[in-house]
């Protein structure tokens, strides 16, 4: 056997398995890495910026306008992924009054209760001495002692009302999406952490696929090396090699979408797994964006809180008066019309720094986030594969052929890399 032939057929497949496992091991980097944003100012890119194809545009490499580099695929796309998943989900199977019923609204007065009840005798002297120290004081024990029983007896029935009265109106109150979509742009680790749970078999597959298919693609590129002798062959060979080793890990990842005896792996190998990829994502959601801590924080800071406000201090001042109830005309007496409907307001900011302590209790919180999971597990399980594989893809749908160049870029410098050290 010629000698050259013998060391091609060494030497070319070996490259370009290694090349092929480098550029997908690499790829998966890219995908992931890094979770924001680091680069560099570049004089000028502002005014050029604008005339850039769109399609560079969006690439992770820019920044403002005007920096360069990098951050990875899915935590650049976190916004996007997150308004995807809510319409392809939640959306299109529910509503955020379908998820606060899963939560139990009767689950949460009786936590509300649990927690603030023993501290209701220090809450009404806090909101009395706050408004009137004297008169409050000079107070006779009869009328203090009416507010305070019946203030006790009528607040379970006062929690309930403001849980029911929250989730009569939770979709004026909260934008699911625009809460999912900020939170998730704000956490885009929590997507790399989704993702790299969820997908770990497809992620190995895809580093591995790299030497699979480079490997007996190399005996190929020798036997058209054989056939047609120039230098040129090997980059451009190994640009093509390269090119193909992404396009296909990625294809056989996501594609078909319905299974098919056209392709050899019959299905998409996320598709293959979508129950174990919902449960993960599921998790995610439940333990980590739609958690109680923070659509209580979206109800009480959110881009609708003041609506939130208004119907927490009109459930409150109506609380306070039903509570009071025969003792109102002996607290009118006592502490004056006036002084009475500032205790009124005063409500309001007082219960909101009790809501930390009710929101913050670990169990609580875990069992309210299992609820959570469990109805977007069963809601997800809804989803046709058409809608379920998009929320997959449009991980890398926007940036996948930045992942081709690359592995087309690499190919093509292990072409030249072989011709130096083996030589043409």
């Amino acid at each position: 056997m010629d000698h050259k032939l013998l060391v091609d057929l060494i030497s070319v497949p070996l490259f370009t398995g290694v090349i092929g496992y480098i550029t997908n091991w690499t790829g998966v980097i890219m995908m992931f890495e890094s979770v924001t944003f680091h680069g560099v100012r570049i004089p000028g890119l502002k005014l050029l910026y604008p005339y850039l194809p769109r399609r560079v545009q969006i690439l992770p490499v820019f920044k403002d306008g005007n920096r360069v580099g990098w951050q990875g695929m899915i935590p650049s796309r976190a916004e996007k992924m997150a308004s995807l998943a809510i319409d392809k989900s939640l959306a299109r199977v529910g509503t955020m009054a379908d998820l606060y019923r899963e939560l139990e609204p009767e689950a949460i007065a009786e936590h509300v209760v649990e927690v603030v009840q023993p501290q209701l005798r220090q809450i009404v002297d806090q909101v009395m001495v706050g408004e009137n120290l004297r008169i409050w004081n000079a107070a006779p024990d009869f009328a203090r002692e009416l507010v305070y029983k019946r203030v006790e007896a009528e607040f379970p029935k006062n929690a309930e009302r403001l849980t029911d009265e929250i989730g009569a109106h939770l979709d004026e109150l909260i934008d699911i999406k625009l809460m999912a979509t900020q939170y998730l742009a704000a956490n885009p680790e929590l997507l790399n952490e989704m993702f790299r749970s969820a997908g770990a078999k497809e992620l190995k597959f895809m580093r591995n696929f790299g030497f699979y298919f480079g490997y007996p693609m190399g005996f190929v590129l020798v036997g058209v090396l054989h056939f047609v002798p120039h230098w040129w062959v090997l980059p451009i060979g190994g640009m093509i090699i390269g090119w193909l080793v992404n396009y296909f890990a990625v294809m056989i990842v996501f594609e078909p979408i319905e299974r098919s005896v056209w392709a050899p792996w019959r299905q998409g190998l996320l598709l293959r797994r979508r129950d174990e990829v919902i449960a993960y994502y599921a998790r995610i959601f439940a333990f980590k964006v739609l958690t109680i801590e923070n659509i209580t924080n979206e109800l009480l800071y959110g881009a609708r809180a003041d609506r939130s406000m208004s119907l927490l201090d009109r459930v409150l001042r109506t609380s306070i008066d039903d509570a009071v109830g025969r003792a109102k005309i002996a607290v009118r007496l006592t502490v004056g019309s006036a002084d009475y409907e500032r205790i009124k307001a005063t409500l309001l900011p007082v219960a909101l720094d009790l809501t930390p302590g009710i929101v913050g209790h670990e169990d609580f919180s875990n069992r309210q986030s299992e609820k959570v999971r469990v109805f977007l597990d069963a809601q997800m399980k809804k989803l046709s594969n058409a809608d379920f594989g998009q929320i997959l893809r449009c991980s890398v749908e926007q940036d996948e052929w930045l992942l081709f160049l690359h592995g087309g870029v690499l190919g093509g410098i292990a072409g030249f890399l072989h011709l130096a050290i083996f030589g043409a």
